[in-house]
């Protein structure tokens, strides 16, 4: 009987502990922040990053995200896949550098703060050393806000804070996808373009002394001309 009591103290206890957590599951899942979130491009979709972007070191090819939204137990990530060649193909490759396509999502008007607008979606192909960082990647392409080590603000956006707390949050199940602006790569030597004032002078060079002998024969058949007309009308006077 008492063996019988034990066990069953025991299994009330489980319950009590899985419910319990079970409970405050659910409460978490109910509160959530905005915050801009950071994510690597892996295997055809987005993955939360593990680590700070002053911690991360993106290989050649790479895509990096950023996504500022409210979240809470489930990430959001940028609404727009991180196609690298759509942001990079049309970038060359440099010797002693890699290229990073960056993602910067400010997300949909619900996810904003009162009186703050977000911005379209962007997609840039950033240039840079081989050792740089997802944050010297990010802050390539505009200012970024840091407070207290968190990436707050990205190029102006938001104005104002960092990663506030929010009550109640009502998370869509997905996001509808967005179109990517593409902007010019950041960090790329310019390619010079093949300067047309070579060929032109070359053209001027050597039009001007045939200019130039061309008048000069026909001066000196004038005036070998006249001389000659000269001599007839002397030989005829005489």
């Amino acid at each position: 009987m008492t063996a019988t009591r034990t066990v069953r103290l025991v299994l009330a206890l489980l319950a009590g502990f899985l419910l319990a957590g079970t409970v405050a599951t659910t409460a978490q899942a109910e509160d959530g922040y905005r915050f801009w979130g950071y994510y690597q491009w892996s295997s055809g979709q987005w993955a939360f990053a593990q680590k700070g972007a002053d911690q991360v070191v993106p290989a050649d090819g790479a895509v990096e995200g950023w996504r500022y939204a409210v979240g809470g137990v489930k990430p959001r990530v940028p609404r727009a896949a991180g196609d690298f060649d759509a942001i990079c193909g049309k970038t060359a490759a440099e010797t002693g550098k890699k290229r990073v396509a960056l993602v910067v999502d400010p997300g949909t008007p619900e996810d904003a703060t009162s009186g703050e607008t977000p911005g379209q979606a962007t997609g840039t192909c950033v240039v840079t050393d081989t050792k740089a960082t997802g944050a010297k990647i990010l802050a390539a392409v505009g200012p970024v806000r840091i407070e207290k080590g968190l990436t707050c603000g990205i190029a102006g956006y938001p104005a104002k804070g960092c990663g506030d707390p929010v009550k109640s949050i009502k998370v869509p199940a997905t996001d509808a996808p967005v179109t990517l602006q593409i902007g010019d790569a950041v960090g790329a030597t310019p390619t010079a373009a093949p300067s047309p004032a070579a060929s032109s002078s070359s053209d001027d060079d050597g039009g001007a002394p045939w200019g130039g002998i061309i008048i000069a024969a026909v001066v000196v058949v004038v005036l070998a001309g006249g001389g000659f007309v000269l001599s007839r009308r002397r030989s005829a006077a005489s």
